[in-house]
Order: structure tokens, then sequence, then C-alpha cells
């Protein structure tokens, strides 16, 4: 069974950075795509960053020039530099791959940004 694990997640002051990975315990073949969703408190789960096979990259428009997403295909690792951070980027952020027909998603990590 793959279970993906994130790591990575913290408090951070704003104007600060950090780095999101996320691996895969398993084989997973023929990944389609890997992103990072984040749930703000009583808001919902958003797209925040997007990977193809083919390293095809999309952001969201509130994180672009500030994050970045990467991905190491044969750890089946996707990863999530975040710089500049800001208060409004505090939630829960859950990395997703799709692979092998099937859609997987991590438990989460809290980030926090806060003075």
């Amino acid at each position: 069974q793959v279970q993906l694990v994130e790591s990575g997640g913290g408090l951070v002051q704003p104007g600060g950075s950090l780095r999101l990975s996320c691996a895969a315990s398993g084989t997973i073949s023929g990944i389609y795509s890997m992103a990072w969703y984040r749930q703000a408190p009583g808001k919902q789960r958003e797209l925040v960053a997007h990977i193809t096979s083919g390293g095809s990259t999309t952001y969201a428009d509130s994180v672009k020039g500030r994050f970045t997403i990467s991905r190491d295909n044969a750890k089946i690792t996707v990863f999530l530099q975040m710089n500049s951070l800001k208060p409004e980027d505090t939630a829960v952020y859950y990395c997703r791959v799709i692979g092998d027909g099937y859609i997987y998603w991590g438990q989460g990590t809290q980030v926090t940004v806060s003075s």
C-alpha cells in the first residue's frame, strides 16, 4: 500500500522560508502529476502548485514568484520551496500524486506564519 508522507512544516515569521517534502513509501509507476494543496481553517482546500510528468509547472496566483515546486522522479518525492511567507499562507499543506490510475494524498503538514 502506497503512502505519502509530508515533512518540513512548522512555525515561521512573516518573510521567512520553509521547504516542504513529500515522499512515497512504496512504488508508483506511471506518475502522471504531483501537486501541493492547502486548506486554511474554515476554507476549502485549494491548489497551490502543480507539476506534470514532463516538468511543466503551474501556480496559484497568490503564490507566484514566491513558491517553487520540484520533483525527484527516481525517489517519488515532490518538494515545495516557500519564500517570502505571509500570514495568509497559514494552512495545512497536502501533497497529491496521481499515478497507476489512483489519486494518493498525504496526511498534511501544518504551516503557520506568525510573528
